[in-house]
C-alpha cells in the first residue's frame, strides 16, 4: 500500500556492486543531516545477510521484505520524511518489491562505473566476499542485468562523492527542508 497524498518520498540508488552506492547513499544522508531534512538511510544488502541452513530462496525474500516494512514503518514513527535505499538490483521487478513493502513510490538512480574502477574498489575491499561481488560483477555484465533499472543514470567513476550524491538531490529536489 502506498502513501498517496503525503510529503514521503524515496530513492533507491543501484548498480553494479562496487559502482559507489553505499558512499552516495552516505553522502546523500550527510547533506539532508546538515539542511535539517529528516531522512533514513539503508544499505539494503545488510537486510539480507543472515543464514539459516535450508532456508530456501522465497523464504530468504521474505524476511528480507519483511525487515524492509518493519525498518520503513519505524523510520516513519519517527518522522523520516526522505527514504534512501542503496542495493544492488538485477532487474524493475526487485525494485518494485521493495517499493511494495516500503508503501512508498521509488524514483530509482542506477550508477555505473567502469569495469576497470569497480575492480579496482571490490579487489581493495579486505572482505572476502567482495570476490563473490566481483564474480556476480562480471556475470551481470555480460547478461546485461539490471540495465533496464534507472529513471536516472549516473556515472560515479572519479569525480568527488559529493558531486555525485549532490546531482541526485538536485534531480531529487530534496535540497531543501520539506
Amino acid at each position: 500500500m502506498f502513501t498517496v497524498g503525503s510529503d514521503l518520498s524515496g530513492v533507491f540508488i543501484t548498480g553494479l556492486y562496487g559502482s559507489g552506492k553505499t558512499s552516495v547513499a552516505a553522502e546523500m544522508a550527510e547533506t539532508l543531516e546538515r539542511i535539517g531534512v529528516p531522512y533514513g538511510a539503508v544499505d539494503l544488502d545488510w537486510l539480507t545477510w543472515f543464514e539459516v541452513p535450508g532456508l530456501d530462496q522465497a523464504a530468504l525474500d521474505r524476511v528480507y521484505l519483511e525487515n524492509v516494512t518493519a525498518m520503513v514503518e519505524n523510520y516513519r514513527q519517527a518522522g523520516v520524511k526522505r527514504f534512501i535505499f542503496a542495493g544492488s538490483v538485477a532487474s524493475r521487478d526487485e525494485v518494485a518489491a521493495v517499493e511494495a513493502a516500503a508503501g512508498i513510490l521509488l524514483r530509482t538512480v542506477r550508477l555505473t562505473a567502469s569495469p576497470e574502477v569497480i575492480e579496482e574498489r571490490l579487489r581493495a575491499d579486505p572482505v572476502s566476499g567482495r570476490i563473490n561481488d566481483l564474480e556476480t560483477v562480471r556475470r551481470w555484465i555480460v547478461e546485461g542485468a539490471g540495465l533496464d533499472v534507472g529513471d536516472l543514470v549516473v556515472t560515479n567513476d572519479g569525480r568527488p562523492i559529493q558531486e555525485t550524491a549532490r546531482e541526485i538531490l538536485d534531480w531529487l529536489g530534496w535540497l531543501r527542508a520539506p
